[in-house]
C-alpha cells in the first residue's frame, strides 16, 4: 500500500525514523549515549569487533535509506532541521568508521577511562543501578582491550605515548572514584571489587603492551587533504575547505596582531612597560608579562579566584540585561577542583549535565565549572609558566567562556529547547558552542570597556580577550597546516609562542593536541565568525529587539550548526 502522506503523516514518521536513528547511534556509542542522559547502555563498552563493525555499517546505511524516504515538504521548519542535523551525523559516523576508522589505528577510542568516568562523576540513577553497570563495563574490559590489540596497526607514536598515559590514569579512576559510589552502594560492593580487580590487571598489560609499541610506531597522524575537508565539513556543518579556511584564518591574524599591538601600547605606560619603538612583538610579549604579575595565581587560590569571577560575572550579565538566565541556573552550577585524571590542559572546563538527562525532583543536574589546580608531579618552573599563562586576567576571560554567559549559560538554554523528537539535544554543534562562548568573551569585554574605559583592570581584559582570540585563530592555522601542510613542530611552536605570544607549555599542549584530533581545533575560530554574524545580522533585521532579546532569539534552538540556525531565524 502507498504510504500516506497526509499533513499529519509526515511529522509522525519522522518521529518514528528519527528516534530509531537516535538508538542506532546510542548503541554503537554506549559511553557516549550515557554522557548525553541516555542509560539504556549504561552496562556496555562499544564493539569494535569485525562483526560489530558490519553491524554498525549496515545500521547506519538502513537509517541514512529512512531518512532519505521522507519526504520534508510535510514538515515543519525545526524537524526540517532535524532531518538534516541526524542525516549529516549518520553520513559523517559512516564515513568516520569505514574511511576514517580510527578503530584500526587510533589507540585512544578503545581506553576505558570515559567508560568509567561518566557512571561514577554524576548521580545519574540510584547508586547501586550505577554499581552494576559499572561491574558490567568493568568485566567487558579485558575481551574489548583484547580486540584493540588485533585491531590497531601502524598507530602514530603520539596517540600511543598518549594513551599509555590514559591508561594508567584509567587505573587510578579505579580507586578513590569507585569507592566513593561504593560507599553509597555496600550492596553491591563484592560485585564491583572483583570486577575492577580484573579491568586494572587488564588495563595494566595493556599499558605495557602500548609502551612497547612506543618505539616502533610508524603510523601518521596527519590526514592529508581529502580525509581533513571531509573531516572539516562533518565537524563544521559547513562548506569551508581547508584552503579557504586558512585564508580567512591568517588574514584574521594579522588584523588581530595590529588590535594587540595597538591595546598593549595604550596599556604599556600604565604597567611602567618601555620598550624601544619598531618592536611591536617585543611590546606585546612585555605588556602581557607585566599583566600576568599584577594578576598572580597559584595552585592554593585558583578555585577561589574563579569562583569570585563566577559571581562578577552572572552579576554583569544582570546588570546590563545581556542574555537572560534560566531559573535555578545559578544554584545549580557548582565550581569544582578538575579530577586529576583530567588535569593538564587546561585551568578550566565546564561539564554540563548530558542534554538528555531528566531534571530532578529540585530542577536540572548540576553542572561543574571544574577547575585545576597543577598535577602533582609538575616542576615549580612548569607551574609558574601554567600560571603565567592562567592569571588572574586570563581566568576572568576564561570564566566568561566556560560559564558565563559562555558554556553553563548556553547550555541551560539549549537544554530548554523542546522538539519533536530528542534530534537536538542529542546532536549537539561543537561550532555553535565553541562560537557561541568565543562571542561571549568579546561581549563581555566590549560591556566592561564601555563601562569604564580608562580602567586598567578593563584594558588587561580586552588584552586578555585578544589574546584569546589570536589563540583560536591560530588554532584553525594549526588545525590546517598540521594535516595538510606538513606543518612541523618547530614552525608550529614559532607560530604560537612569537605571533600568539602563548607560553611554552601551552604551545606544547597544543602542538600535540593538533596532531591527536583533527577538524575540533577550527570549531573555536569558525563558529566565533559565524555566531558574530548572526547576532549582527538579527540585530539589523529586527530593530525592535533588544539586546537580550537577540541573544535569547540565537540561544532559543538548542546548539544547532549556525548554518541550519540561520535558516530557523530567517537569515540568508
Amino acid at each position: 500500500m502507498a504510504e500516506d502522506w497526509s499533513a499529519g503523516e509526515a511529522p509522525r514518521r519522522f518521529v518514528r525514523t528519527a528516534t530509531a536513528a537516535l538508538d542506532v547511534l546510542a548503541e554503537q556509542d554506549p559511553v557516549g549515549a550515557t554522557w548525553l542522559g541516555d542509560h539504556r547502555h549504561d552496562d556496555r563498552l562499544a564493539d569494535w569487533t569485525a562483526s560489530g563493525v558490519e553491524r554498525h555499517l549496515s545500521d547506519l546505511g538502513e537509517a541514512i535509506g529512512s531518512l532519505d524516504d521522507i519526504d520534508d515538504t510535510g514538515l515543519d521548519a525545526e524537524d526540517v532541521v532535524d532531518l538534516e542535523l541526524l542525516r549529516a551525523r549518520l553520513t559523517a559516523r559512516q564515513w568516520s568508521i569505514a574511511e576514517l576508522a580510527e578503530h584500526t589505528w587510533n589507540p585512544l577510542v578503545h581506553l576505558p577511562g570515559d567508560a568509567v568516568y561518566s557512571l561514577v562523576a554524576r548521580p545519574s540513577a540510584e547508586p547501586a543501578q550505577r554499581a552494576r553497570d559499572l561491574a558490567a563495563r568493568l568485566a567487558a574490559v579485558p575481551q574489548s582491550l583484547e580486540v584493540a590489540r588485533q585491531l590497531l596497526g601502524h598507530m602514530p607514536q603520539v596517540h600511543v605515548e598518549t594513551a599509555v598515559v590514559q591508561a594508567r590514569g584509567a587505573i587510578t579512576l579505579l580507586g578513590d572514584a569507585v569507592d566513593e559510589l561504593l560507599r553509597a552502594a555496600p550492596e553491591v560492593q563484592s560485585e564491583v571489587d572483583e570486577a575492577r580487580t580484573v579491568a586494572a590487571g587488564a588495563l595494566e598489560q595493556h599499558a605495557r603492551w602500548l609502551a612497547d609499541q612506543v618505539g616502533s610506531s610508524d603510523g601518521d597522524p596527519r590526514l592529508g587533504e581529502r580525509r581533513f575537508a571531509a573531516a572539516l565539513w562533518s565537524t563544521l556543518g559547513t562548506e569551508a575547505t581547508p584552503d579557504a579556511l586558512l585564508t580567512r584564518a591568517e588574514s584574521h591574524l594579522m588584523e588581530l596582531e595590529d588590535r594587540i599591538t595597538e591595546t598593549a601600547a595604550t596599556l604599556a605606560p600604565r604597567l611602567g612597560v618601555s620598550v624601544s619603538p619598531g618592536e611591536p612583538g617585543l611590546l606585546v610579549r612585555e605588556v602581557l608579562d607585566a599583566v600576568a604579575s599584577s594578576g598572580p595565581v597559584t595552585d592554593a587560590d585558583v578555585l577561589q579566584r574563579c569562583r569570585g569571577h563566577l559571581d562578577a560575572m552572572t552579576a554583569l550579565v544582570r546588570e546590563h540585561d545581556l542574555v537572560s538566565i534560566p531559573a535555578g541556573l545559578v544554584e545549580a552550577v557548582r565550581v569544582i577542583e578538575m579530577p586529576e585524571v583530567r588535569r593538564g590542559v587546561a585551568v578550566a572546563y565546564c561539564d554540563a549535565p548530558g542534554a538528555l538527562e531528566p531534571d530532578g525532583p529540585t530542577g536540572p543536574p548540576s553542572t561543574f565549572f571544574a577547575v585545576s589546580p597543577t598535577p602533582a608531579d609538575w616542576t615549580p618552573e612548569r607551574v609558574d609558566s601554567f600560571y603565567r599563562e592562567y592569571n588572574d586576567h586570563m581566568l576572568r576571560n576564561l570564566t566568561v567562556h566556560e560559564a558565563m554567559p559562555g558554556h553553563v549559560l548556553q547550555l541551560a538554554h539549549s537544554r530548554a529547547f523542546r522538539g519533536s523528537t530528542p534530534v537536538r539535544a542529542a546532536l549537539s554543534s561543537g561550532t555553535f558552542v565553541e562560537g557561541w562562548a568565543v562571542y561571549a568573551e568579546q561581549l563581555v569585554t566590549d560591556v566592561v570597556e564601555d563601562a569604564s574605559p580608562d580602567d586598567v583592570g578593563a584594558m588587561c581584559l580586552r588584552l586578555q580577550q585578544l589574546k584569546m582570540q589570536l589563540r583560536c585563530t591560530i588554532n584553525a592555522i594549526l588545525d590546517v597546516r598540521v594535516h595538510t601542510r606538513g606543518m612541523t613542530e618547530d614552525e608550529a611552536m614559532a607560530l604560537m609562542m612569537l605571533r600568539g605570544h602563548q607560553e611554552e607549555g601551552e604551545a606544547a599542549g597544543k602542538w600535540r593536541r593538533a596532531l591527536l584530533s583533527h577538524a575540533q581545533l577550527s570549531t573555536y575560530f569558525v563558529g566565533y565568525g559565524e555566531v558574530s554574524a548572526i547576532v549582527a545580522e538579527l540585530g539589523e533585521a529586527r530593530p525592535p529587539l533588544s539586546r537580550r532579546d537577540v541573544h535569547d532569539a540565537v540561544l532559543a534552538h538548542g546548539s544547532p550548526s549556525p548554518r541550519l540556525l540561520r535558516s530557523l531565524l530567517g537569515l540568508p
